[in-house]
């Protein structure tokens, strides 16, 4: 997949077929316009190109914003990318874009800029200033510069029944599998590893301390979570803490893993982990050898997780 940082650097010598939004998840719901899209560029021998925007419009149309989201952009690459897209047009979002009109993003944008043939849209999507312009309005300007437009129904999206929104309140509630069954994949976190206090490995637990450099990410709540990484080409299980460690007197929120039956340096590398389920609440221990105790449980139930899962 080609990943282009803006309209202006994006370049071809064909016609392309072209869905755009946010696609904040790439969810469910997402993958059917996606799906749709990569079978139309492949029927027209066209690439299939999607636009989406950085930072999230809301994050720029609205001051207070505090929305959290779904992917970093990193990761929305990655998982376009594994849908077997062409081109990804990731275009900066700012006031100066959301003023244009309808006709001058269709005719500088689409029809000058992206040489679109075909335009893949949800049944409710809205455009130009103001998000004024409609589907009809689409459908005009495509008999006006040569464009077919392909709606996708209320009825595909809606079998789906799947929104960002939702997705985000089951992963604020700590409902991994809920979120992870409207996502259609494991809920992913992306940071490198870096130095920590190193108190897990003084008693045999030692863990990999992950920094998220996106401070938009949303992180699920304090706890224990199932989750795996691939490292070195390996899938490696293993359980994920986030929270304070308030056992050892921690005040800060960290994110640490601790993984089944590897022991390579991890330092400095940068892991994307995909979560399962939660375990349990964080709780404040007695002592060392109690949060030992259960660490040893934890690591129990999650092997016995993907035991039932394979």
């Amino acid at each position: 997949m080609k990943i282009f940082n803006s309209i202006q650097d994006f370049t071809t010598n064909s016609a392309t077929v072209l869905t755009l939004g946010t696609f904040d998840g790439v969810h469910k719901g997402h993958k059917t316009i996606i799906d749709k899209l990569t079978a139309t560029a492949k029927a027209a021998g066209a690439a299939s190109t999607v636009l989406t925007f950085f930072p999230h419009p809301r994050m720029v149309l609205q001051q207070h914003s505090d929305i959290k989201l779904l992917n970093t952009i990193n990761e929305k690459a990655y998982l376009l990318e594994q849908c077997g897209v062409d081109n990804l047009i990731i275009h900066p979002f700012d006031h100066a874009f959301s003023r244009l009109t309808a006709e001058e993003f269709v005719k500088d944008i689409l029809f000058d800029k992206l040489n679109i043939n075909h335009i893949i849209i949800g049944y409710d999507h809205r455009f130009g200033r103001n998000r004024t312009a409609t589907i009809t309005d689409l459908e005009r300007f495509g008999e006006q510069y040569g464009f077919e437009v392909i709606q996708i129904s209320a009825l595909e999206i809606d079998e789906v029944s799947v929104s960002s929104t939702k997705i985000r309140n089951a992963l604020d509630s700590g409902d991994i599998v809920t979120a992870n069954s409207f996502l259609g994949y494991p809920y992913l976190l992306t940071g490198t590893v870096v130095k920590g206090k190193e108190i897990g490995r003084t008693i045999g637990f030692p863990t990999a301390n992950i920094d998220i450099a996106e401070d938009y990410k949303l992180i699920p709540p304090i706890g224990i979570y199932v989750v795996s990484s691939i490292i070195d080409g390996k899938n490696v299980f293993g359980m994920m803490s986030i929270g304070t460690n308030p056992t050892v007197g921690g005040t800060t929120r960290t994110i640490e893993v601790n993984y089944l039956d590897y022991d390579g340096d991890l330092y400095g590398k940068e892991l994307r982990i995909s979560l399962y389920s939660k375990i349990r609440d964080e709780e404040k221990f007695e002592s060392l050898d109690a949060l030992k105790e259960q660490l040893v449980k934890d690591g129990q139930a999650t092997r016995a997780f993907f035991q039932n899962l394979l």
